[in-house]
């Protein structure tokens, strides 16, 4: 994006520098001044030493033919003074001033006045330009305008400092650069040539289409086309905003780099992704992002936080389709279920993710438990919950003085609104649960545990309402023990796999990034 822009302002600089400063100001070789038809008058003074032409200047001196009102000549101090109307050309380049002063021995030059630099693809034109031959240095330090005379390409700035031998240049002060479809600005730009490195310094905005850049400063390299932008870096498109402390391409080979504070926003996908360190690989369709990464998306009941150490997005190159991946210390937030694991794979096309490695999810007062997980989303909401081996789902009641418990080889947890409502438990099943009876009065409905049932089956299936067991349906005959609540074995109030860990638990999306 930034480096078409970028070649287009260095072939201006080149122009002005390399064919304006190389073939004007080496006058001191020659000292022959060979009049062209048309000068009125030339005269000499003794006692200063001084030729002086005037009327309708014309002479030719070291190849630069040069026209003008008037001029001085000094022999000795080897300095020509040039006034009115100047005008020089060699080589199909010319030169305009209203003034001109040149000193051979000490090789600077002063243009004072509406000067003018064009060639056939470009023009300079300032008020005031210096040349130092000595120090290969060409300064324009009041405001000059550097554009092309074929296309909309314009370059300004307050200051210009251009050294045509090593083709370095320096510009400072409100630098613009603009064609048809780039617009740039910063306080300084700055190439060199050795190093084929431009850099910019300062608050900078680059604008190609509908593609806006800024940082505080950058560079870019001509010969790889790498470049980088540095400090608040910022690019918004249509589709996407990226920001961090630095953000650096690699256009040749489709690869991208965001080092600190890394912020990546999709707009078409409503999902953003923040982090330490982000990398794209637009040939192996591939983008992570690490260092305490968290990704957002939003969604139209509710938003879904994910933090991981690493959040990876790969993209099938036929289909277009993203699979994002999660890996160490996962953890998901939304206002209704949070979950832990080790890793995850999230499939929105399918809109299934699933969980690996010690998962834990939370609906409600619900902790759910196994070795894996899958689950099923529809927009922000769980439908469905697959869970494999080891499979426990604790419900606690009663502030935690009693749970709700059922464990077997596979549970299918089905939600509605992200509340669990039903189980399916297959192979082994086992359940401990706390049934209850409402007794109403005229003025009050008080609830009452009657007991604790332990139940075992092969399989058997669980109604639940806001984590209280509402009905039970075996698939055969259940081996099964009933105590009532002052009978209660301590042995037996617990199935073998129990765990309940409210502190693993997200509390909201802030707590998702903070370091254990």
């Amino acid at each position: 994006m930034i480096h078409i822009g970028i070649n287009r302002f260095l072939k201006i600089a080149l122009y002005t520098g390399a064919f304006f400063f190389a073939s004007y100001f080496s006058l001191a070789q020659n000292k022959i001044l060979e009049l062209l038809p048309g000068s009125e008058k030339l005269g000499y003074n003794e006692k200063t030493g001084a030729h002086r032409l005037v009327g309708t200047v014309n002479f030719v001196y070291q190849g630069n033919t040069m026209y003008c009102d008037s001029a001085h000549y000094f022999d000795k101090s080897e300095e020509v003074r040039a006034y009115g109307n100047v005008h020089i050309t060699k080589d199909g380049i010319n030169l305009f001033c209203d003034s001109l002063y040149y000193n051979g021995k000490t090789k600077k030059a002063k243009l004072w006045g509406h000067v003018k630099v064009r060639d056939m693809e470009y023009k300079l034109t300032t008020d005031t330009l210096e040349y130092d031959a000595k120090k290969g240095r060409g300064t324009y330090l009041h405001g000059g305008k550097i554009e092309s005379i074929s296309s909309n390409e314009v370059l300004t700035s307050r200051i210009g400092y251009m050294y045509p031998d090593s083709k370095n240049f320096f510009f400072s002060g409100k630098v613009k650069y603009k064609n048809d479809d780039l617009s740039m600005s910063t306080d300084t730009l700055q190439y060199t040539y050795s190093k084929q490195l431009t850099h910019f310094f300062g608050p900078t905005k680059i604008d190609k289409g509908k593609t806006h850049m800024s940082c505080e400063s950058g560079w870019y390299n001509v010969q790889t086309e790498e470049g980088s932008l540095i400090k608040n870096a910022e690019i918004l498109d249509s589709t996407r905003i990226i920001r961090g402390d630095t953000l650096l391409y690699m256009p040749k080979i489709g690869r991208s780099i965001g080092k600190g504070h890394v912020y990546y926003t999709d707009t078409t996908q409503h999902m953003v992704f923040q982090g330490n360190y982000a990398f794209s690989d637009e040939q192996q369709h591939i983008a992570y992002i690490t260092g305490n990464a968290l990704a957002t998306k939003v969604q139209k009941e509710d938003t879904l936080f994910i933090h991981a150490d690493t959040l990876m997005n790969i993209t099938d190159s036929i289909t277009g389709q993203i699979l994002t991946k999660g890996y160490w210390g996962v953890k998901i937030f939304n206002s209704s279920v949070q979950a832990v694991c080790d890793s995850i794979s999230y499939d929105e096309e399918k809109g299934q993710m699933q969980l690996f490695k010690q998962p834990i999810i939370w609906s409600q007062n619900a902790e759910l438990r196994g070795a894996r997980m899958t689950v099923w989303l529809s927009d922000s909401l769980i439908r469905y919950v697959e869970i494999k081996d080891s499979a426990t789902a604790i419900m606690e009641i009663d502030s935690g003085f009693y749970y709700n418990q059922v464990a077997g080889k596979r549970i299918d947890a089905y939600f509605k609104n992200n509340e669990l409502i039903r189980t399916d438990v297959g192979g082994n099943a086992r359940t401990i649960f706390y049934p209850e009876n409402e007794e109403k009065t005229d003025t009050t409905v008080t609830v009452k545990r009657l007991g604790m049932n332990r139940l075992f089956a092969r399989d058997l299936r669980i109604y639940l309402d806001s984590g209280e067991i509402t009905g039970i349906t075996y698939y055969e005959k259940p081996d099964g023990i009933f105590y009532p609540m002052d009978q209660i074995d301590a042995e037996e109030q617990f199935i073998r796999e129990f765990k309940w860990t409210p502190l693993l638990r997200p509390k909201d999306p802030l707590s998702l990034t903070l370091q254990d």
